[in-house]
């Protein structure tokens, strides 16, 4: 059975950081493509990160630049660095994984998905 848990949201203040990490069981991440997402309420899904299974990675216009990706093979683990976090990067933050790198990078899609962790920035 495949699982792929999110956990490290929470509650920060405009202008501080999170590292999110997406953990799996049942698949090794280092043979997938590994997708960031995010929705925030009343809004459609929002495709902000993803790393390839070669490691290329690829960020949204909206994160670029506060953003990184990266991978712990040792643990089965994908991290997501935020940084400069902005009230509006309030949303609830889900992990894909998906053997076609176009799919989580571009296609908003996956076929692993985790259960999502919440993240609320404000002061």
């Amino acid at each position: 059975q495949v699982q792929l848990v999110e956990s490290g949201g929470g509650l920060v203040q405009p202008g501080g950081s999170l590292r999110l990490s997406c953990a799996a069981s049942g698949i090794t991440l280092d043979h997938y493509a590994i997708g960031w997402f995010r929705q925030a309420p009343g809004k459609e899904r929002e495709a902000i990160s993803c790393i390839s299974e070669v490691d290329s990675t690829h960020f949204a216009d909206s994160v670029k630049g506060r953003v990184t990706i990266s991978r712990d093979s040792a643990k089965n683990t994908v991290y997501l660095q935020m940084d400069t976090l902005e009230p509006e990067d309030t949303a609830v933050y889900y992990c894909a994984a998906d053997r076609n790198y176009l799919r989580v990078c571009f296609g908003n899609s996956g076929t692993y998905w985790g259960q999502g962790t919440q993240v609320t920035v404000s002061s």
